[in-house]
């Protein structure tokens, strides 16, 4: 799913944080964004992601402006076409591995039965098939981005936006979830929009843009 940022500005009380941003992603890429602290990197990936409204600008997915959309509209959306990973993984600390997995496409009313299942599959292509019924204490920090990732193709979306994914692990663990990303590319067809600060992951993307004070450059 293509996706294409037309004039994208926000700010937040006096401070400009997206000052025009153009920018277009091909289907089926690991596309990077880099670039110093307060660049505005998680903004933009929050806004393509449809967490956050731009304050001027459009955000299209294969030609069609999502934000003309109700909020309940969007939240559909974003469940049914949209992964996110995050740097300190979020899980839920009561819950399994199985059911932190499970728990977007329950959101979105599937069959528990079947979502279980998947959720098991995918973890068992990540290397956690022996981790099902660990909770996120139980596990290591890689162990836990790995959930995290399969939490976020429960629901087989188009697009995984990922901020800073391997800034919470060492480099070894690092290294892995890099080469698993380019692995799910090939393996499920996904776009990857990742943040990162590891020039190892960015130089390796299929493209690389650089954010600086607002603006791409």
């Amino acid at each position: 799913m293509a996706i294409l940022l037309k004039n994208i500005h926000k700010s937040f009380g006096h401070v400009n944080v997206l000052r025009g941003i153009d920018l277009e992603i091909p289907d089926n890429k690991v596309f990077c964004i880099v670039g110093a602290s307060g660049a505005g990197k998680t903004t933009l990936l929050h806004i393509m992601g449809t967490i956050e409204k731009p304050d001027q600008g459009e955000v299209l997915y294969n030609g069609v402006s999502v934000f003309g959309q109700s909020d309940k509209q969007l939240s559909i959306f974003r469940n049914k076409h949209i992964g996110f990973i995050f740097q300190f993984h979020h899980l839920l600390p009561e819950f399994t591995a199985l059911e932190n997995v499970c728990i977007p496409a329950l959101i979105s009313g599937q069959n528990r039965k079947e979502t279980e299942e998947h959720a098991a599959e995918i973890l068992q292509k990540l290397g956690l098939e022996e981790r099902l019924q660990h909770k996120p204490a139980a596990l290591s920090g890689g162990e836990q981005q790995r959930v995290a990732v399969a939490r976020s193709l429960i629901n087989n979306p188009d697009v995984i936006l990922a901020d800073e994914p391997s800034g919470n692990l060492d480099s070894d663990n690092a290294r892995d979830l890099h080469e698993l990303f380019f692995k799910l590319k090939e393996d499920f067809g996904q776009t990857f929009v990742i943040i990162t600060h590891n020039d190892d992951l960015a130089d390796l993307s299929d493209q690389k843009i650089t954010m600086k004070d607002g603006l791409l450059i």
